[in-house]
């Protein structure tokens, strides 16, 4: 693949210039956009680079019998960048599992693409790779503005606003509900979800992104356009990364809000980092992770780098935990995506009971939520996130969507976990609630 470096001035400023370029259907039609930003957010291992994917030279062709091979058989016949991301529901291909609710956003299981144009956004300058003419594209992108928008003034817009389809009664009376699952000893504890959504809506994404970027800036943030559906993300953690032989995983489990002011701040930091609840429900699911690493790692060389570190971000300090290993020499990097998948940290301990209570309790399929967002280099490494704390939005249906939830342990407090629930929905919410305001005046 071709590269060019060019120096330019204010290469992170540059980036939403070329995010608009890659949005603007009025001058191009780019039927893939993904755009990755760490927001210069410190975390383990890195975060995510600050990278956009625009174009597509190839669509990765799934048939939905055996997703991960055939994504590794794509790379392994053209070796090159693929990005995309990998559904929840790509658990039924994994074991005996299913999915009851309907697909109301229409995204199919995964959603892979060799892009036709990478560019990596550094401190002073960028990096352009593929392509024919990169001297044109920089011009183009340096031409764009931000005031266009998709929506024009006279459009539909709802009047219902942000609706969730679980009231907090029906929450509650889950929660308990899990509860006895766990007394009988079916789980030990399982990640209960619930979908908010906005009906005939027409949003700008790029405005949305941007507003969700400064609300609630992330080391996983993402954005996504697949023709007229696209992912809008503010994700805090990360699934899988793989570099060399090593890969890693970083689950979240245990969440507070921020304080008002510097002394609450500390206050909560130790809240959170002494709490007993918060610690088990990390453990678990650490214990989970290794053993989900175990199935693809040398003998002896899954650990644990580190165990309920505290992280602080805009809106909330979270409990997150590093464990690593290193690859057997014939595993493949499908392989170890495979045997990870999903998130421990989204379905709940064991893993396969979990996922068939979540479709028994939850009235939403989740699709894209919690599953992963990510990329493959050409040298078959990965990173990829997990999706939460993600807009999801189609265009032609008028239709956005978003999910949140927490893990229900055998102590849990059915109120309190809904609190939980509306603070980790709270910047999604506010974001969309200001924007459909702002449009109405």
């Amino acid at each position: 693949m071709n590269t060019k470096r060019v120096a330019i001035d204010d290469a992170l400023a540059f980036r939403w210039k070329a995010l608009a370029w890659a949005l603007d259907q009025q001058a191009h039609q780019h039927g893939f956009v993904a755009f990755l930003n760490s927001n210069k957010i410190a975390y383990p291992n890195d975060p995510f680079p600050n990278r956009l994917f625009v174009g597509a030279k190839r669509v990765v062709s799934f048939s939905d019998t055996d997703t991960f091979q055939e994504l590794y058989k794509a790379y392994t016949e053209q070796p090159g960048f693929l990005v995309g991301y990998l559904g929840y529901d790509l658990k039924n291909e994994l074991e005996t599992l299913g999915s009851r609710n309907p697909n109301r956003l229409g995204l199919p299981n995964a959603y892979f693409v060799e892009p036709e144009w990478v560019i990596d956004f550094e401190e002073d300058g960028i990096i352009v790779w593929g392509g024919n003419d990169p001297d044109s594209l920089i011009e183009a992108i340096k031409l764009t503005g931000f005031q266009k928008e998709y929506a024009d003034k006279t459009a539909q817009r709802t009047s219902k606003g942000v609706q969730c389809r679980v009231s907090p009664e029906e929450y509650q009376a889950n929660v308990r509900r899990i509860q006895q699952h766990i007394r009988a000893g079916d789980v030990y504890e399982l990640n209960y979800c619930i979908e908010f959504f906005v009906e005939q809506v027409l949003l700008d994404p790029l405005t949305v992104y941007r507003a969700l970027n400064e609300r609630s800036p992330m080391p996983f943030s993402s954005l996504l356009k697949l023709g007229d559906q696209y992912s809008i993300g503010a994700s805090p953690e990360r699934f899988l990364k793989k570099q060399g032989p090593k890969i890693l995983s970083q689950p979240i489990k245990g969440t507070i809000r921020r304080g008002r002011n510097a002394q609450e701040d500390v206050m909560l930091r130790e809240q959170l980092v002494h709490s007993e609840k918060e610690r088990a429900e990390n453990l678990m699911i650490v214990d989970l992770v290794r053993n989900d690493l175990a199935r693809s790692a040398q003998t002896g060389s899954v650990q644990v780098d580190e165990l309920f570190g505290i992280y602080g971000f805009q809106q909330v300090y979270q409990m997150i935990s590093t464990v690593s290993a290193t690859l057997r020499d014939t595993v493949t990097w499908a392989d170890a995506i495979r045997h990870a998948f999903p998130m421990g940290s989204m379905t709940g301990a064991p893993k396969i009971r979990s996922m068939e209570l979540i479709d028994k309790l939850e009235v939403s399929r989740r699709g894209l939520y919690s599953g992963a967002i990510g990329f493959i280099t050409p040298e078959g490494d990965f990173d990829f996130s997990v999706v939460i704390r993600t807009l999801l939005y189609d265009a032609q249906r008028q239709y956005a969507s978003f999910s949140v939830g927490s893990a229900i342990t055998y102590d849990a407090i059915p109120e309190q976990e809904w609190e939980e629930c509306l603070l980790k929905a709270r910047a999604i919410r506010e974001v969309v609630e200001s924007y459909l305001h702002a449009k109405r005046t």
